[in-house]
């Protein structure tokens, strides 16, 4: 099992849509493109910030083609994950190909899964899988938070789980995983404004949102930091945070469609139930960027 190097900054990207709801794949194409071109380290397609729920199975493959196609030899961490087995395995098979370099799979939603739930579930899609794992953790999404001990437990005893996205929202869990998993466990921060804080902890960087956005200044930051200069990375970090906190003031990724619609990348068109940002987010969000 060949294993990618998922560090720095990976970038959660949008699905565009055109006005008839339709996906709009040259828009997607050019904003992959500009996340090649701004130095992100690694893509992540079809997870929570496309919509993925909202997808349907030949609109997803379509856009991991064309990721595959525009990125230029980075790695593809691709969103796979369903709240049950039998449904996370059909969209590995779905997906499979050379263009995925590891799944993204979130912890089951909706059934809200005890820990030894999530470990047996982890361990079942690990047997099946041809490629590596990363759990991601978002309890804000899932209603079910996956501890600290749980991660560790898998991280020891399920080969084939390579790292997890920790997007709880709280630093010492991921210092904690960090700290007691083995050393190739891959930490990445899922909330843009705790990365700094994770990496400083022994994280590899972030799976961002605000990437999409501007994708130069978050890598910067990231290798930044990852490079031991942590005074520089912590004056990057403090311009960044207005971003980071106007990408949340609305569910993900209602704020950002909106930033990407005011700087000309694509519209605003969300797939219900989510809505195009209100007038006060994208005031917000144009304040933010000077636009």
């Amino acid at each position: 099992m060949k294993i990618p190097e998922l560090k720095g900054c990976g970038t959660a990207l949008v699905t565009p849509f055109l006005n008839d709801g339709e996906v709009d794949y040259d828009a997607y194409t050019a904003l992959v493109s500009r996340q090649v071109d701004g130095g992100v380290d690694f893509l992540v397609p079809l997870g929570t910030t496309a919509e993925t729920p909202t997808l349907d199975p030949m609109e997803r493959l379509a856009l991991l083609e064309i990721t595959h196609d525009c990125a230029s030899g980075l790695p593809l961490l691709v969103g796979c994950g369903s709240n049950s087995v039998r449904g996370t395995l059909y969209n590995m098979q779905a997906l499979e190909g050379s263009a995925v370099d590891a799944w993204l799979v979130v912890v089951p939603f909706y059934n809200k899964p005890t820990q030894e739930g999530m470990y047996q579930y982890y361990k079942a899609i690990a047997a099946e899988s041809s490629k590596p794992i990363v759990i991601y953790n978002v309890p804000g999404r899932t209603g079910a938070n996956m501890l600290p001990e749980t991660a560790v437990r898998i991280a020891r005893e399920v080969p084939g789980i390579i790292g997890i996205k920790e997007a709880s929202g709280k630093l010492e869990q991921a210092a904690r995983i960090v700290a007691e998993a083995p050393s190739d466990f891959v930490v990445l921060s899922g909330d843009d404004d705790l990365t700094l804080e994770i990496i400083k902890a022994g994280g590899r960087g972030v799976i961002s949102v605000a990437s999409n956005i501007l994708p130069d200044k978050v890598s910067q930051m990231c290798r930044t930091a990852l490079d031991g200069r942590l005074e520089e990375a912590a004056a990057l970090d403090e311009a960044l945070k207005p971003l980071y906190k106007a990408c949340f003031v609305e569910s993900n990724p209602i704020p950002a469609k909106a930033a990407l619609s005011m700087m000309g990348l694509c519209g605003d068109q969300m797939r219900l139930p989510l809505v195009p940002a209100s007038a006060g987010t994208r005031e917000l969000m144009k304040s933010v960027l000077g636009l």
